[in-house]
């Protein structure tokens, strides 16, 4: 018997999330829309100029946003990252535990990562990124018993970026293996793709059963230009294929099937997180009786919901009678 839907394995990091001028954006010369990667000194220079700005706090990096969705869906998951032994860690540690996600990591000498979220008016989102203590995650801190008390793994790809947490990937893919559980997989970035798009497909290839990606990361990745025939490529290899694509939905390719999903039409204002919503919304669905095609249905729906709000968690919590109706879905 299982105890977790999904367990996570990604940088642990408190996201700080202020709404900015694109004159911020040109203060601090950094490329809109996209991540960067910032050393100490240049996240305190960012956070300083937040300074008197309305901001909001929350545990925050990829997979960990992902396994908050599956547990306001009302699933059970687990998670391992590397935090600090400070107060920023201790907010993430609180913030997690109270949600009732499974987390126990030895903290780190290092700070805890921060994530500056940058938000400007046409929904953008740029971050800069210190990875801090998560950077020390090791093989040595992935829990065998709790991967094997799993139905999925969930590892993001920003954890190929540094050795040490490289090697804590593909422990908890071993283990995953050795002990029969599923193994999902979110590319994260387009630049990851573009970087390490030979180790990449070698993942998608061999143990990853479940691929996240978005339009530009399944284009770099397959070398096609069409979406269905860069979903297709994908699942020639990989059992299940989960692309997105914005606000026109996206595609879910299961069994030899592609599931087109209509994208939920909203103003939006913030797409942080938009993507670890969905990731979150589709394996709480598949791990919890939901066929393809309604975890689909309910990513989709909760995708739209988080971009048309503030923040990578929903303001608006789905309830049982919707996440039923939408179970219901021939």
């Amino acid at each position: 018997m299982t105890d977790f839907d999904v367990f996570g394995v990604g940088n642990a990091l408190v996201d700080i999330q202020a709404t900015v001028e694109d004159a911020v954006l040109s203060e601090l010369n950094v490329d809109k829309g996209i991540m960067t990667l910032v050393d100490d000194a240049r996240q305190r220079e960012v956070l300083g100029l937040l300074d008197g700005r309305p901001l909001n706090r929350c545990a925050g990096g990829s997979a960990a946003n992902t396994i908050v969705a599956v547990a306001e869906f009302g699933g059970k998951s687990a998670f391992v990252g590397k935090i600090g032994n400070d107060e920023v860690g201790k907010f993430f540690l609180k913030d997690m535990q109270d949600l009732g996600i499974h987390i126990d990591v030895e903290p780190a000498d290092d700070s805890t990562g921060t994530c500056a979220v940058l938000i400007t008016e046409d929904a953008q989102r740029t971050m800069l990124t210190n990875l801090g203590a998560s950077v020390t995650l090791t093989e040595n801190d992935i829990d065998e018993e709790l991967i094997k008390r799993s139905k999925y793994i969930y590892v993001e790809g920003y954890l190929f970026t540094g050795e040490n947490t490289k090697a804590a990937a593909y422990r908890a893919m071993d283990l995953a293996q050795k002990h029969g559980v599923k193994i999902a997989f979110t590319a994260s970035d387009p630049f990851l793709i573009n970087m390490l798009r030979d180790e990449i497909w070698e993942l998608v290839t061999g143990p990853v059963d479940l691929l996240f990606c978005n339009e530009e990361e399944a284009k770099s990745l397959t070398g096609e230009s069409d979406p269905i025939a860069c979903a297709k490529a994908i699942h020639d290899h990989a059992e299940n294929v989960a692309l997105t694509l914005g606000e026109k939905g996206s595609i879910i390719m299961h069994g030899g099937e592609a599931f087109p999903i209509e994208g939920v039409a909203v103003k939006a204002i913030d797409t942080t997180g938009a993507g670890d919503m969905y990731a979150g919304a589709l394996l709480f669905g598949i791990t919890n009786g939901m066929s393809w095609r309604q975890a689909g249905h309910l990513a989709s729906e909760a995708s739209a919901r988080v971009v048309a709000q503030m923040g990578a968690r929903l303001e608006r919590k789905f309830t049982a009678a919707e996440i039923e109706a939408l179970s219901s879905l021939a």
